[in-house]
């Protein structure tokens, strides 16, 4: 995996809108939060377009990404927010544009179809983490500031990424390459030429929300079916916020715990990346990491996300 450089203090970091449209006052205070980091960020006025539920015609949103990825004055990009559309910017990427110096891509929800298009068609570690709106724009209540410096800012192991509300389902310790995202978004890709495609003994972390149990089991059982699962060595679930039967009759960590009843490594349940109502930790997508499921369960990154080295 190509490494980006380590973000410092003064780096320009560019905001793009892949998917859907976002409200002006929560991209101003993402903007102000990204400065209060140390941070320059800059945007193309194409990130205002709109289109139905979209931020723009999918030719523009893909020419403002690459934009950004070959401006050579760009340290990172990060999502606006996520909703729906990335997906679209799929066939219209070229691949040879990113094979340059790689950059820092962060985003999560719908942005999880180019965490992976960069993970394996490019070969480049990206990051799932907070976007503009409804995250940075919320400042330190809704993202979490030392997993994005520990992954972002600094050329080591960014360490045990772990929180109150990780629990065992099945306990163990196993590593491999860190991977994953929104499991709607994994699911969807299957199929396609931009199909998930995880390395084999890897650690995957699967993130959802307002998808009911019945609708995770489908997921799950998709994966299994495509023989991903077998692919896994370890798997961390995000929180799953709103993915409990109305009523409580039957939760999402239960339905999980039954479908990977016979899974032969270790399974987390509730590391708060992704969609949580916890402060968002940050994840570094294509590095080793080992899942240590026991009395104190954490995922811990054994690998530096960025690099030291500038172009």
């Amino acid at each position: 995996m190509r490494k980006p450089p380590a973000l410092r203090n003064g780096d320009r970091v560019a905001i793009v809108a892949p998917a859907s449209p976002f409200a002006r006052d929560l991209f101003d205070a993402g903007l102000a939060e990204l400065k209060a980091l140390g941070f320059d960020p800059v945007y193309e006025e194409s990130v205002f377009d709109r289109r139905f539920y979209l931020a723009g015609t999918a030719e523009s949103r893909a020419s403002a990404l690459q934009k950004a990825w070959t401006d050579p004055s760009i340290a990172a990009i990060i999502a606006a927010r996520g909703g729906y559309g990335s997906v679209h910017l799929l066939p219209l990427l070229d691949p040879q544009v990113f094979s340059g110096p790689p950059k820092a891509f962060i985003g999560y929800s719908d942005n999880t179809s180019l965490l992976t298009w960069l993970n394996q068609e490019c070969g480049v570690v990206a990051f799932h983490g907070p976007m503009i709106a409804g995250r940075l724009a919320l400042g330190e209540r809704a993202y979490d500031r030392d997993t994005f410096r520990r992954c972002l800012c600094r050329a080591e192991p960014p360490g045990s990424i772990t929180h109150p509300l990780l629990e065992v389902i099945k306990s163990g310790e196993d590593g491999g390459t860190l991977v994953g995202g929104t499991l709607t978004k994994l699911t969807a890709s299957l199929g396609t030429p931009y199909a998930f495609d995880p390395p084999h003994g890897c650690v995957l972390f699967l993130d959802d929300v307002a998808e009911r149990p019945y609708r995770l089991d489908r997921m799950l059982t998709q994966l299994r079916l495509a023989g991903l699962l077998a692919r896994v060595s370890a798997i961390v679930f995000g929180v799953m916020p709103g993915c409990d039967e109305p009523g409580g009759s039957l939760t999402a960590r239960d339905v999980i715990a039954d479908l990977l009843a016979d899974f032969p490594g270790p399974v987390l349940f509730g590391l708060p990346s992704g969609h949580t109502d916890a402060p968002t930790l940050t994840l570094p997508f294509g590095v080793r990491a080992r899942v240590i499921a026991g009395a104190r369960p954490e995922l811990i990154i054994e690998e530096a996300a960025v690099t030291d080295t500038r172009s």
